[in-house]
């Protein structure tokens, strides 16, 4: 196997300011103790191709409910390398939890863009079984995968990525 990446935890600063943005209710000293809890993605079995990415808080998702987590994870990745990121399989076959966005993208420069990285995964709660979700702080909850891409041969892309979501879009 080629070792593409690694994964950092954000600045304490930046996982603090995007939880408050997230979750209000968490006070400083609260939010410090996540931080300090943060587990970095990894693999659950030799064979598996996901980084199990970990709950930094509880959240509780009624059927047709959304929550935006900061995962206080960044991922340094290789040129030519993406980081897929999904809905751990068992939470999305019981629940029918889904992410907004269906795959989120980090691409290679997203590291250096003004928010460190930092990675962000909006969930909703698609039941149409009347199903609740409830994940616990520390719980593996999505999962991402590194795949490589390749470019066309007239490419000539030169921009240059100043920020998180929707960043590279005109």
């Amino acid at each position: 196997m080629r070792r593409i990446a690694q994964f950092l935890k954000v600045s304490p600063g930046a996982f603090s300011e995007a939880v408050k943005g997230s979750a209000q209710q968490y006070t400083d000293t609260e939010i410090a103790e996540m931080y300090e809890k943060l587990e970095l993605p990894r693999r659950a079995t030799r064979g598996s191709a996901g980084y199990d990415f970990y709950a930094p808080f509880a959240f509780t998702l009624l059927p047709g409910e959304t929550v935006r987590i900061p995962t206080g994870i960044r991922a340094k990745i290789d040129e030519e390398w993406v980081l897929q990121i999904y809905p751990r399989s068992g939470l999305g076959f019981k629940y029918r939890l889904q992410m907004d966005n269906t795959v989120g993208i980090i691409d290679s420069d997203y590291f250096a863009s003004d928010n460190e990285g930092h990675i962000f995964v909006k969930l909703t709660n698609d039941s149409h079984e009347g199903k609740t979700v409830e994940v616990k702080q520390g719980t593996a909850f999505v999962q991402g995968v590194f795949v490589e891409y390749g470019i066309t041969v007239d490419d000539e892309a030169q921009g240059i990525r100043n920020g998180g979501f929707g960043s590279t879009t005109a």
